[in-house]
This record gives C-alpha cells, structure tokens and sequence, in this order.
C-alpha cells in the first residue's frame, strides 16, 4: 500500500492534466482504445516478476518480505 499512495497521487495529477488536455481540445495521434490495447498486450507477456504485484517490485525487497510476513501474521 505505501508506494501506492505515491502513486495514486501521481495518477491523479496526470487525470487532471489529461482533463485540462481533453477541455482544449488536444487531440491523441494514436486513439486512447488502441493504446490501452497495446498496453494490456504488453502487461499479458511480461512476467510476473517484473510487475509491482506480490511476486516482484517492492514487494520482493527485504524489506517488502518482513511488511508481508508482518501482515500474514497480524
């Protein structure tokens, strides 16, 4: 949860922004439906290991193992 924290903040500055773009009428070179597409494609083929889940990322530091074991025991 901590590094989330971090970065729902950051997302919601970019959701802002993304706002502010929309409202004056920026328009994307690569429409939004394609990009998430390819997004999703790529997440599909990369390892579990290398995304923020439980098996990589922070969660895969020390001292991300002892947060985890902390909260299984709790």
């Amino acid at each position: 949860e901590v590094p989330c924290v971090k970065r729902n903040a950051m997302g919601a500055a970019e959701a802002i922004l993304a706002a502010d773009l929309a409202l004056a009428g920026i328009e994307s070179v690569i429409p939004a439906d394609e990009v998430i597409s390819a997004m999703k494609e790529v997440g599909r083929m990369m390892s579990d290991k290398l995304k923020e889940t439980a098996m990589g990322g922070v969660a895969a530091t020390p001292t991300g193992k002892k947060l985890s074991e902390k909260i299984r025991n709790f």
